[in-house]
């Protein structure tokens, strides 16, 4: 795995936190709707539940997902805080830190740090060869 590699994981692990919570969002959207049929037929004795129930269980199970990623995502971060301050440069680690644990783009950061963009992508350079993953 490369050092871009690496720094990317927090990134990509928090899309997938995100896609998760939307997707618990709509189903709870599913579980909250209430429809009735109005009809002249008789009701049936024993309504179904059960579709409720799965739902619920789908929530369930997709928020003890949720928990776990964001515990990975919490380690992860603390790991690359680490190796991000092994950097000696304190521009360098100021540009990671917002690229790779705030997921800054990187006309935001040129404009926070004041750098142009090609000026940002060569202190990156310099910043990735400072990195040493064990």
């Amino acid at each position: 795995m490369t050092v871009k590699e690496y720094l990317g994981q927090a990134y990509r692990l928090d899309q997938r936190i995100n896609s998760k919570i939307e997707h618990v969002s709509s189903l709870n959207d599913l579980a909250t709707k209430c429809t009735s049929t109005i009809s002249d037929m008789p009701r049936s004795a024993t309504p179904n539940n059960s579709r409720m129930e799965d739902i619920i269980v789908k929530i369930i199970d997709l928020q003890n997902k949720i928990n776990s990623d964001i515990d990975r995502l919490v380690d992860l971060k603390r790991e690359m805080v680490g190796i991000i301050k092994g950097v000696d440069n304190i521009e360098c680690q100021t540009l990671l830190e917002l690229r790779y644990l705030c997921f800054k783009t990187w006309e935001q950061i040129a404009v926070d740090m004041g750098y142009t963009t090609r000026n940002l992508h060569l202190l990156h350079k310099k910043a990735l060869n400072q990195i040493i993953i064990s």
